[in-house]
């Protein structure tokens, strides 16, 4: 072999990873080995992540107070009931029956209520594992949804694989699983949506242009397209953005957002096709989405009020007997006009959310990460002593702190998404930006109420999505030199061992371990910070 040839010997070698990859590619049973080996074992470690321990503390922590006891209510009644003073205590120590037969008044639509008394049922009420076992479930779900929707945009196991190994160890994922709240709910059914939504988008643009081509006479191109009705994928995501705005009302954002990227990409996709008038053509399919999308999201959304619908003790249940509506909608049931007027107070009190909290974060600041959610924090000792004997100067804590790390490059991912989605209309890119700004930019809108960082739970999926996008650039395109792609790959596997020792770090406050004041106080890297 000639020496003037050697040098270029290392450029042309494949690195371990692009060996493997080809393997991958070209092997069908590999393919679908890791296609379920890789998701089940990214699943169990988020299980163990989220079920470990679960039960700490047994205490009502946070908005607990709210949810756990409503849930317990709602599930024996149909509908929230008031609650004695000082239930918090009774409840954690067993008195869980001491709930009135008054409706409760609660801003919050009742499916994830529901969700979390159905792990009481399962569990018992009086068992801080079972106020939580719905909300560590959905955690769990949550991530194993995350490698299916990253999978299905992407059609890459080692992209979705990193995706929702990134969300199996980071603290805002693991926390949010570990508290009885509503979010994790929220955040499952919006990404459950949004993957039903590229399921759609992978078969839809197909079946029409095979349907519009079919028209075309002499070369001419259609004056219209086709009319797609059958597209059971949308209804699909229909359901799931009507049982996330069952949880909240934020979900309707997010049915929203999915309508308007419908019509817009199915605009784009007649013009590309080259029907003639698509833009009363996109208008046409987009009455056929609508018709779709929207009447089973209300189905599934009023579904969630059978209960209180069923029941005569919830609160504003019989709001419009005694002033029923009259012309127009006389013919609406009373128990509707009654529903319209808790809803109807419901909006104006969460309009006028304002009353200051220590930890309150206004949507602007989520990006800078100032002030993530402390929801319970307990000190024992003198504070100066240490550990010994697992008492004295120690602190339990349960802080909703994303890894830092993750946090910080996924907002710079989304940032570095809109450059290539303006240079390249990827769809992908544009359906990650959108389901960022559904679950993001609204909040913009509400400056005063008092809102917290960990409402970023719904957003934080396609943020990661997002920075595994960045990550696949940064490890070099298949046509890359093998040195290029080697350089690259070797900064993609820094960026993932340091995003797991960061999670080591992080991980005691995430799971309301005792640990030392000191270190608790190594983790106060910014003034707003724990």
């Amino acid at each position: 072999m000639s020496t003037a040839v050697e040098p270029l010997l290392p450029e042309l070698r494949p690195s371990r990873y692009d060996a493997w990859r080809t393997r991958l590619a070209g092997d069908a049973r590999l393919q679908r080995l890791y296609g379920w080996l890789l998701p089940t074992l990214i699943t169990l470690l988020a299980a163990v992540l989220r079920f470990w321990n679960l039960g700490h503390p047994h205490s009502l922590v946070f908005d607990e107070t709210y949810y756990v006891k409503d849930a317990w209510s709602q599930w024996n009644l149909g509908y929230a009931a008031t609650w004695p003073d000082g239930a918090d205590a009774r409840f954690a120590a067993g008195e869980t029956d001491i709930f009135g037969a008054t409706g409760s008044f609660v801003v919050h639509p009742p499916l994830g209520k529901f969700l979390i008394g159905a792990g009481m049922a399962l569990f018992g009420p009086d068992n801080s594992f079972g106020w939580r076992f719905a909300t560590a479930l959905a955690g769990t779900a949550l991530v194993l949804i995350l490698f299916f929707f990253a999978r299905s945009l992407t059609n890459s196991i080692v992209f979705a694989s990193i995706a929702s190994f990134l969300l199996a160890i980071d603290g805002l994922g693991i926390v949010m699983s570990r508290v009885a709240l509503l979010d994790v709910f929220l955040a499952f059914f919006v990404l459950l949506a949004f993957w039903f939504v590229v399921l759609d988008r992978r078969r839809a643009p197909d079946r029409l242009a095979a349907r519009t081509v079919a028209r075309e006479r002499d070369g001419a191109a259609p004056a219209w397209g086709a009319i797609l009705w059958n597209r059971p994928w949308l209804i699909a995501a229909g359901a799931a953005a009507g049982a996330a705005t069952a949880v909240k009302w934020s979900g309707v954002w997010v049915l929203a957002a999915i309508g308007i990227y419908l019509v817009v990409t199915d605009a784009l996709e007649r013009r590309r096709l080259g029907v003639t008038f698509w833009p009363m053509d996109a208008v046409r399919q987009g009455l056929v989405s609508f018709v779709l999308l929207v009447p089973v999201a209300l189905c599934v959304y009023l579904a969630s009020w059978t209960g209180w619908i069923v029941t005569d003790g919830g609160y504003d249940r019989h709001a419009a007997d005694a002033n029923p509506a009259t012309g127009l909608f006389s013919w609406v049931p009373l128990w509707l006009q009654s529903l319209w007027k808790y809803h109807q107070t419901i909006y104006t009190s969460m309009a006028n959310m304002t009353s200051p909290h220590n930890y309150e974060s206004p949507a602007w600041q989520w990006a800078l990460l100032w002030r993530p959610t402390s929801m319970y924090a307990q000190a024992t000792g003198d504070g100066q002593s240490g550990c010994a004997g697992g008492s004295a100067g120690c602190l339990d804590i349960l802080y909703s702190m994303p890894n830092p790390l993750l946090w910080y490059a996924s907002v710079a991912a989304a940032l570095y998404l809109v450059y290539r989605f303006a240079l390249e209309r990827n769809w992908r890119h544009a359906l990650i930006l959108v389901a960022i700004a559904a679950t993001w930019l609204p909040w913009l809108a509400f400056p005063e109420r008092t809102i917290f960082q960990f409402y970023t739970i719904a957003i934080w999926p396609f943020l990661l999505v997002a920075l595994t996008f960045a990550l696949r650039e940064i490890a070099g395109p298949a046509h890359a030199s093998a040195t290029r792609r080697r350089s690259g790959q070797q900064i993609v596997l820094v960026v993932l061992i340091v995003a797991v020792a960061l999670s080591i770090f992080w991980y005691p406050l995430w799971s309301a371990m005792q640990v030392p004041y000191d270190f608790y106080r190594l983790h106060n890297w910014l003034q707003g910070w724990v």
